[in-house]
């Protein structure tokens, strides 16, 4: 089966501090063909002393990334959406309205915020117990508003969505899977949800620190079930009817199956 994309990111994601805070924790790495992936270094990092990404260089670069004529897979760690009980909560009806809501209300892109401030304040939240469909489907995925608890996405959702909105306005034809279609359409990049727990062992880690580890194997996941004809398979999910707008609305991590 013929190879459907010509490069593979993975981003291994952390909702710590503020979106102009470096972190050692936000890795990025980029594969092409048949060589190992490889450690993609932060723009500041031009300067000739290597720096950390931080969460606003990450969306820069990848919408310029994406703006290029070249097809990627995109594949980042943290969760995309909330489970079906804050959309009907909010009387939020579609992934788009539930972006611009949440941006609204939980604007953690801007310079100098934190997740934290609006803990402390915001009108939009969820409780920790509450998991979406696809992190029922694991062992060990944990709930979007679980915070403080080794292993949480929490804080790194919440970072993330509002420069996920970001990015989908200013990439055209970019296709966020599952909430633009299950199938990956010909001819454009994908962004997914990506759990690196699911499959980062399978990859020898040899010098890589742990964060690396997680945004090379996304990578390697990537590239090996496009060059296998899997992608497909796994872009749908064994869902029921009644399941499936479900998914829609709350996303999906790909690789659970």
């Amino acid at each position: 089966m013929p190879v459907e994309f010509n490069a593979y990111i993975g981003i291994d994601y952390s909702g710590a501090a503020t979106p102009e805070s470096r972190s050692a924790t936000i890795q990025v790495y980029e594969g092409r063909g048949d060589t190992d992936p490889s450690l993609v270094a932060s723009p500041a990092s031009k300067t000739g002393k290597r720096r950390n990404w931080n969460r606003s260089e990450v969306a820069s670069w990848l919408i310029d990334r994406l703006n290029q004529d070249d097809r990627c897979l995109v594949g980042i760690d943290h969760g995309f959406s909330c489970p079906l009980s804050y959309f009907e909560k909010y009387n939020l009806k579609s992934w788009t309205e539930f972006l611009d809501d949440f941006a609204k209300h939980w604007p953690t892109d801007q310079p100098g915020t934190t997740v934290q401030q609006y803990r402390d304040g915001s009108k939009r939240g969820g409780d920790p117990t509450e998991l979406r469909l696809t992190e029922q489907w694991t062992s060990s995925a944990k709930s979007v508003f679980r915070f403080d608890v080794q292993g949480s996405v929490a804080k790194s959702t919440h970072a993330g969505l509002p420069l996920l909105k970001r990015i989908r306005e200013q990439v055209d034809g970019l296709h966020f899977w599952p909430f633009d279609g299950w199938s990956f359409p010909a001819g454009k990049s994908i962004v997914a949800e990506t759990y690196p727990s699911l499959f980062s062992n399978r990859f020898a880690r040899k010098s890589r620190t742990v964060d690396q580890q997680d945004a090379f194997s996304i990578c390697c996941w990537l590239r090996d079930m496009d060059r296998l004809g899997r992608l497909q398979d796994f872009a749908s999910p064994p869902l029921s009817e009644s399941q499936l707008p479900v998914a829609r609305l709350e996303g999906w991590i790909l690789g659970v199956y």
